[in-house]
């Protein structure tokens, strides 16, 4: 009011007022902010799906509509054209639906391979496209299928299995490491002549969480930890420049959980501790703080994770 009363009969002084209020009312510790991150999470069940906001001041109940309850349990998921997927599971090896609104509604295309479980979905091409891979038996633990959102082709098997090992992006080329039943730490990437090997992984590591950088690194967080008699690991480690480091640790450690790059926090959301825990980043993306947001209703198990709106089907 002290900066309206001193202003000449100009505009700009008005404009300038304004922009210092905003600003010491943002930085005001009595003025509680409304977190601009949502994230719709779809576990198994599906009727348990929930609205985390990212700053962990709120957890609501959401409604999701799907064939069946147990829809979501052992799916995929990844973004094509800006819609949320889900890919086979155990309800339906091979069926791909697509959220609308509120429901999931499958779609007449199908995998073109039986996926129950094991498997990994990624977003390709600028988010034109999914990749879907691997699985829980046989050669199908290497093998992989591209879905444009009207079709699914066949694309290039990987040398080594990597069931529950993943999917990231690794320079800008879809990424595996790992696997749970062959317990190995081989890393491979995707290029457009095929797979080509990584540098190992320092442990032989599954059921982790790969997510990319805009730096071009990418992220393992968590995992089962085959070195360690199977016991989940805390480590968050960095693949960049062809080199692995650890850059740090989860706060509880955790496996077969979900993760969500917004912004410039990656939210984890924990299966065996059921944590919800925010890895926030700086410009750098260099790793800053690691913090627990909430915790997750019950042992959700690779639950979906669509990031959306505040009120988005409660």
């Amino acid at each position: 009011d002290f900066c309206l009363k001193t202003c000449p009969p100009e505009i700009g002084c008005h404009n300038s007022c304004y922009e210092n209020y905003s600003q010491m009312l943002f930085l005001c510790p009595c003025i509680e902010q409304e977190s601009d991150v949502f994230i719709l999470v779809i576990p198994n069940p599906v009727d348990k799906s929930y609205l985390q906001s990212g700053d962990g001041s709120s957890q609501i109940s959401a409604t999701i509509n799907a064939p069946d309850n147990d829809y979501a349990y052992y799916a995929a998921y990844a973004l094509v054209n800006g819609k949320l997927h889900i890919f086979g599971g155990s309800s339906d090896r091979t069926k791909i639906a697509r959220l609308d609104d509120c429901s999931l509604n499958e779609l007449t295309v199908r995998l073109n391979q039986e996926r129950d479980d094991g498997h990994a979905a990624l977003s390709i091409e600028n988010g034109k496209k999914a990749l879907i891979c691997f699985g829980s038996s046989y050669d199908i633990r290497k093998t992989c299928e591209i879905f444009d959102g009207s079709t699914t082709v066949s694309s290039f098997a990987s040398d080594s299995t990597h069931q529950y090992g993943g999917l990231g992006l690794y320079k800008n080329q879809p990424a595996s490491v790992g696997c749970y039943d062959e317990e190995h730490q081989k890393a491979e990437t995707l290029s457009a002549t095929g797979w080509t090997a990584l540098p190992n992984h320092p442990k032989r590591i599954s059921s982790h969480s790969l997510v990319a950088l805009e730096n071009q690194s990418m992220l393992l967080i968590g995992g089962i930890d085959w070195g360690n008699r199977g016991v989940s690991q805390s480590g968050i480690w960095r693949l960049k420049d062809e080199n692995w480091n650890q850059i740090g640790e989860l706060l509880q450690a955790d496996r077969s959980g979900s993760a969500i790059y917004i912004g410039r926090s990656i939210y984890y959301f924990g299966y065996g501790s059921k944590a919800i825990q925010r890895l926030d980043f700086n410009e750098k993306e260099e790793l800053q703080n690691v913090a627990q947001i909430g915790n997750q209703p019950d042992y959700y198990y690779y639950p979906v994770l669509f990031q959306t709106v505040p009120n988005y089907c409660i």
